[in-house]
């Protein structure tokens, strides 16, 4: 069996690689269109309830470990994962098939659109570390760490769940 250190060191070089190779290659799809494919024009609601679900499922799990119980908060960040990637694969998937839709709101409310908007790219984009890191050292029973990098983790986790759900609220009046 191999060192806990040895095998942390491993799990880091993974959780840095995906945490650049996952950005990189969504802005990259972004910019493929797959020609003659139907519009998945149904994926946007679908994933921003995935959205709210997982906003839901992070808070029962910070109860769960705060009652005592371990593996319903292990499943349920584990779901919580499992859902990002079926949200991130449908994003990717819309994308792909459907021209973005521009934000049609006049006014002040413009901008906190566009302050959401941006506020939650750059945190999608930066808790993918934190959760894959905050994952590992549950995973490594490193416990004390694990609550730590959960502090940070699970408020930024849990803006971006719910400030997705914002963004679809508030661009879906113009969507065709």
């Amino acid at each position: 069996m191999e060192p806990l250190a040895q095998k942390e060191r491993k799990l880091n070089v993974w959780i840095n690689v995906v945490s650049v190779v996952i950005p990189v290659v969504v802005a990259l799809l972004f910019g493929v269109k797959i020609p003659n494919v139907e519009r998945l024009g149904f994926l946007p609601p679908l994933y921003a309830t995935i959205n709210g679900i997982t906003a839901i499922l992070l808070m029962l799990a910070v109860w769960a470990i705060k009652s005592g119980k371990r593996q319903l908060h292990r499943n349920l960040m584990t779901g919580c994962i499992v859902l990002s990637l079926i949200f991130l694969v449908m994003y990717v998937a819309y994308h792909m098939t459907s021209d973005s839709t521009s934000y049609g709101g006049e006014g002040p409310i413009r901008y906190l659109y566009y302050f959401i908007l941006v506020s939650h790219v750059i945190l999608s984009i930066a808790i993918i570390p934190l959760v894959l890191k905050t994952y590992m050292r549950a995973y490594l029973n490193k416990l004390a760490e694990h609550r730590k990098w959960a502090k940070i983790t699970f408020p930024i986790w849990l803006y971006v769940a719910v400030t997705g759900v914002i963004v679809y609220f508030m661009i879906s009046p113009f969507y065709p």
